[in-house]
């Protein structure tokens, strides 16, 4: 006959071909999961203590405070009291190390009091919705609101 293998033969070629595939599957496995990986689920363990080396890049309202102190003043009266300062004007660690140098970057007013602002069936019945083009008409938010302090 034509060399056709005997059925043991098929059987060694086929357990040699899985655990090529299993070395291949540990190899690649060693090199591209990161140590501590699954020692709390699908965790891995040294993931704060990685987040904690990173810069912070939020001031927090206590700094902003120390310049904009009458800006804190008028939003504490306002329906916007308890949102923060960079959850509009964005992070800010930058601005507050280096005010001279460093100038926040300036804000789409239309489109940011829309994220909030616009109609939307899911937001609460007493959150002030509008339908910004008609409501405007072409004017910018703040030309008619105060957003630091709006109305109630």
């Amino acid at each position: 006959m034509l060399g056709v293998p005997r059925d043991g033969e098929h059987l060694v070629r086929l357990v040699l071909l899985f655990a090529a595939g299993v070395l291949l599957l540990l190899v690649v496995r060693a090199l591209f999961v990161p140590a501590g990986f699954g020692d709390y689920g699908h965790f891995r363990t040294g993931a704060i203590a990685d987040a904690g080396k990173r810069q912070n890049v939020f001031a927090g309202r206590a700094a902003c405070a120390e310049c904009h102190g009458e800006v804190l003043t008028a939003l504490a009266k306002g329906s916007h009291a308890k949102v923060g300062c960079e959850s509009c004007h964005g992070a800010l660690a930058a601005q507050v190390a280096d005010a001279d140098k460093v100038k926040p970057v300036a804000i789409e007013v239309v489109e940011l009091c829309s994220l909030c602002h616009a109609k939307n069936q899911a937001r609460p019945k007493n959150q002030p919705q509008v339908d910004p083009g008609p409501h405007a008409e072409g004017n910018v938010c703040t030309e008619c609101h105060d957003a630091h302090a709006p109305a109630a």
